[in-house]
């Protein structure tokens, strides 16, 4: 069993990511957090050195340093030792994944997060588990959101290939309007793939998903769907969205509340806070009233 830290006993832990991505907050949040309690400070360079040190932790409160992944690192850790309940976490967001930091409440300036850790309180907080023991802080989605094309210096689409394949032609000539040229330009459209949009990737078409909530069929497979979306809501639910496909008119979304979310069907993915899983047949998701605990400000009134 951990043993119950004393506030003044804290265990910083310095993500590597947040060292590289933003050293100066880094430096801000040790320094503040050493000027107002007894810290030990750690700089694990992995993922095995990190559960050691959070195991090792003794008396201390544990305060991670770092982003969304970090976070989620830790509870998992603790959730699969079944020391979740018992330690109050910490955490100052440095890093660029800092959304889900953020929805919690946790305050996203390094002097802020810091003051919080050392002045805050713990507040107790939902989560979800899946069957394989997965947790979810924040969201669900299903499918997962494709991520955005990256946009590459010098990249060419058809439109400018084609382009590009005549200019030289039409220059040497100076006949650029005569139909044989006309021609070369539109057969070389058609061989050349056009460039793809840039941004975001297009929404995945619908799929078809049985989603039970407590037993009760929300949606089943022939009904297809957008997507499904579940979060950790109050009092030990979770919050179901299901988004069906529209005919004609955009159709409402389908909400529940329940205890247990399964969803079943062909083999899907799903993101679940910063990490992408699957494919998976089936999966189901258990809400669990004030499993952890994280260090937030105290709110005036």
């Amino acid at each position: 069993m951990t043993e119950v830290a004393t506030p003044d006993q804290l265990l910083v832990l310095i993500d590597p990511v947040a060292r590289r991505a933003d050293g100066e907050s880094v430096r801000i949040a040790k320094d503040v957090l050493s000027a107002g309690a007894t810290a030990k400070v750690s700089l694990p360079e992995g993922p095995e050195e990190f559960a050691r040190a959070l195991r090792r932790r003794g008396s201390r409160r544990p305060v991670l340093v770092g982003d969304d992944r970090a976070l989620l690192r830790a509870v998992t850790l603790l959730h699969r030792h079944r020391e979740l309940a018992g330690c109050a976490l910490s955490v100052v967001p440095v890093g660029r994944a800092l959304g889900l930091a953020r929805s919690l409440g946790v305050p996203t300036g390094a002097v802020a997060a810091a003051r919080a850790v050392l002045d805050g309180a713990e507040r107790r907080l939902d989560l979800l588990v899946d069957d394989s023991d997965g947790v979810v802080l924040g969201t669900v989605g299903i499918p997962p959101l494709g991520p955005r094309r990256p946009e590459h210096a010098g990249e060419v689409g058809g439109e400018e290939l084609a382009g590009s394949a005549t200019a030289g032609v039409a220059g040497a000539g100076g006949m650029a309007a005569r139909p044989w040229l006309r021609h070369c330009q539109s057969l070389v459209r058609t061989l050349v793939p056009a460039r793809p949009t840039r941004g975001a990737a297009p929404e995945p078409g619908p799929a078809r998903l049985r989603v039970e909530v407590d037993g009760v069929t929300l949606v089943d497979l022939d009904e297809p769907v957008r997507g499904v979306s579940l979060t950790p809501g109050a009092l030990g639910v979770a919050a179901v969205e299901v988004r069906p496909a529209s005919v004609g008119a955009e159709a409402s979304p389908l909400r529940a509340e329940g205890r247990t979310v399964t969803v079943s069907g062909a083999h899907f993915r799903y993101r679940a806070d910063a990490v992408v899983s699957g494919p998976v047949r089936t999966r189901t998701w258990t809400a669990r009233e004030g499993a952890w605990g994280l260090m937030l400000p105290v709110t005036a009134g």
